[in-house]
Formats: structure tokens, sequence, C-alpha cells
């Protein structure tokens, strides 16, 4: 089973760059946060089998380069990927607007990342090689560690420029790292990257534990009402959750979408609450008839 981070990933590799603008932009955020970039030697390590079956035709159609050691067939683990070629690290180098025949100080260039759909490329190369985000069961964490100083203060610009927020920042074995740690963050920069899902299931995970704080709440007090409610609520949020999954949240007619949007941002609003909040306002028996049908649904979909 994958892991969030592989899955992340797995979900970003999806977005592959249609223009050669992009194709060199993400290949720039790749080798910037990649293992190793220099004039003698390019190495990327990677574990995400979707990145390793990426790279070679990102590679092929920014550079018309191939590597000179590639993974064997089937491997799993550490998959590496290695071009010691002078010509080749000329011709990317030179891509970057790098010389190769003096001391490199590697950093954004930036009419590399100059439109917006590069500058999400860039970031989602940089996330491939160099990032990983903690599943949100265990914690929120998502960090971009590279070795590269001046390349570390860069990105944290161009995050902050397109994002709107910074990432707090670390220093690790040698390595700049980048991190988030904010929940709501997280899932903007992974939306952001062109992972939505993981997005969801950061955002799914937050709900669930604000859920389970007040299911423990409840069960600290004799209040049965309150118990059901937040049962109920519980059971809703997993059919949403089962829509979504099967792709039919969206297709759900306008009225049961907009109690479906209601129930994931007011996981602890009652149903004359959520009534309330409907557009024109509805009736309690109306809303809860809303979301039973809502859960019967999803249960239709899980056969």
């Amino acid at each position: 089973m994958l892991s969030f981070s592989a899955s992340a990933k797995a979900e970003i590799c999806k977005e592959n760059p249609q223009s050669g603008c992009c194709a060199l932009a993400q290949c720039f955020g790749i080798l910037l946060f990649a293992n190793s970039f220099t004039e003698t030697q390019i190495k990327i390590i990677t574990e995400s089998q979707d990145f390793a079956r990426l790279l070679p035709k990102l590679f092929r159609k920014a550079f018309s380069v191939t590597f000179d050691t590639l993974p064997e067939e089937g491997a799993v683990g550490k998959l590496v990927f290695v071009i010691r070629s002078p010509e080749k690290i000329a011709e990317i180098m030179s891509a970057f607007g790098f010389d190769t025949g003096s001391t490199l100080s590697l950093h954004i260039n930036l009419p590399i990342v100059e439109e917006d759909c590069c500058k999400a490329a860039f970031l989602r190369g940089a996330f491939l090689a160099g990032g990983s985000v903690t599943s949100p069961a265990k914690a929120y964490h998502m960090e971009l560690a590279t070795t590269h100083q001046i390349v570390s203060r860069e990105c944290d610009a161009l995050i902050r420029e397109t994002l709107g927020f910074s990432p707090k920042t670390a220093s690790r074995a040698g390595a700049q790292v980048l991190y988030l740690k904010q929940s709501d963050l997280i899932s903007d920069f992974l939306t952001y990257l062109g992972a939505p899902v993981a997005a969801m299931g950061i955002m799914e995970a937050r709900l669930e534990k604000e859920l389970n704080n007040q299911v423990n709440r409840c069960c600290n007090c004799d209040d049965a009402n309150t118990s059901k409610v937040v049962e109920a609520a519980q059971e809703q949020l997993a059919a949403i959750r089962v829509l979504r999954q099967t792709q039919r949240l969206e297709t759900l007619p306008g009225k049961l979408l907009q109690a479906a949007r209601a129930r994931l941002e007011n996981p602890e609003s009652s149903l004359a609450e959520l009534a309330a909040m409907m557009e024109p306002p509805i009736t309690k028996p109306a809303m809860n008839h809303r979301l039973k049908r809502i859960v019967e649904l999803a249960k239709e979909a899980e056969q």
C-alpha cells in the first residue's frame, strides 16, 4: 500500500507538462532539489515508481537527453538515475543559463519560472525530487529539502508569491528545509501542485480529528441527543467521502451538493444550524431528508 506521500506524488505525476517551457521548469525544480546537480554528475534518487516512470520522459522533452544510468526494470526501493556525460550536463546547464566552466552557485533562474504555469511546474518538480508529506492521521507536516541555501531562499519567495504564505525554514544534516505544519496551508499547496485528492485527505483528517474530539467530549456527559448528532454527522461525513472517492459528489443535484458542502465545512453543526445555512433556508426535517439521501447514495455507490 502506498504511503500518503507516495500517493500525493503519484497524483502529481499525472499532471504531465504539455509545453516545453513547463517541462523545462519542472526539470529545473527536480534538479535543484535532487541528490546531486553539479558540473560532473546529476543524480536523482526516488522511491516513487510514478516519478521514476515520468522522469525519463521529462528529460527527453526538456533537453532531448537520456540518463546514463537507469534503475533495473521492475526494481523497487531506492531508484537511482544518473547522468555523467559532460556533453549532456553541459546541455542541461546551458538550458538554465549556467556555465559549467565556472564555479556554480545554483539559484532559480527567474526567466525559467516567469509564467504562472511554469511556477507551478517548478514547484511540482521540487516536491517530486525533494519533498515529502506526512500522513495526516499522524501529523500535519510537509517539507521541501535542498542542499542549496540560495535555492531554498528563492523557493520560499516563489511560494510566497504564488500562494501568499511562507513556509518555515530549518537546517538539517547539511540540507535547507522549507516546511509547513498547518493543515490548511498544506492542503492549499498540494492543490496548487495538482494533488486535490491528497489535499482533501488532509482536510478530511482535520475534520475527523475535530469530530473525534467532539465525540470524546460527548462521552464525558450524559447528553444522549448530542451523541446521536455526532454519530449522524460521522455517518454523513463518511458518506460524503465515499461519494468523493467514487467521483459522484460533484454530480449530485444542486440541493444535495449544497447540503454535502455545508456538512463538510461544519462537521459539528446541528441539523437546524445546517438548515439555516441553505440558500434559501429550509426546515430541519428537510435538511435531515437531504443528508439521509446522501447516505443512501453513498451506500449504493459502494455496492
